[in-house]
């Protein structure tokens, strides 16, 4: 994909094509094509963080609340989106053993509880075990610092993605 398609799609085939950038959040998608013509992919991505820092904290909050839990309920159930079901799998989050996933079960239970959104991870730049220790690591943030935080995985989640879409190799992103 080049600029030029992108600049040319009109609100519906833009919003099919970059409609879960952010996870199941296509109402972003939506706002960003109207800032159409972008210059590159890096303005389009700028236009996604743009939008996501100038939400008050609970449409903030609300973005993160659209995440799921890694290796969670909706991995189970099978309902994962195409774009994380591929991060789960890249991070071996589709074949932990029983105790694992007993373990990240509960870690993400208190993470939950303690701050009211899943914890949110590029998790295909990371292993399985480095999950582990991030989420039980984060558990001990306070609540301003982990907001902003897992808002930067949202959005480095969306440039992992969008660079996917143009066929980028996200390494040094």
């Amino acid at each position: 994909m080049d600029m030029e398609k992108v600049n040319s799609m009109d609100f519906r085939e833009f919003v099919d094509v970059f409609g879960n950038v952010i996870e199941r959040c296509p109402l972003i998608a939506a706002a960003v094509w109207s800032q159409s013509p972008f210059s590159d992919r890096e303005e389009l991505e700028r236009h996604f963080s743009a939008f996501i820092d100038a939400l008050p904290q609970s449409g903030q909050e609300g973005i993160l609340r659209c995440y799921p839990d890694l290796a969670g309920r909706e991995q189970h159930r099978g309902t994962l989106t195409a774009e994380s079901q591929r991060e789960h799998s890249v991070a071996g989050l589709m074949s932990l053993g029983t105790d694992e996933q007993l373990r990240l079960a509960e870690l993400n239970t208190q993470y939950r509880a303690r701050f009211g959104f899943p914890f949110v991870l590029a998790a295909r730049l990371s292993d399985r075990e480095a999950v582990f220790q991030e989420l039980q690591r984060r558990l001990h943030c306070s609540s301003e610092l982990e907001l902003r935080t897992a808002l930067g995985e949202v959005k480095k989640i969306g440039r992992l993605r969008l660079a996917d879409l143009f066929r980028v190799d996200p390494v040094g992103l």
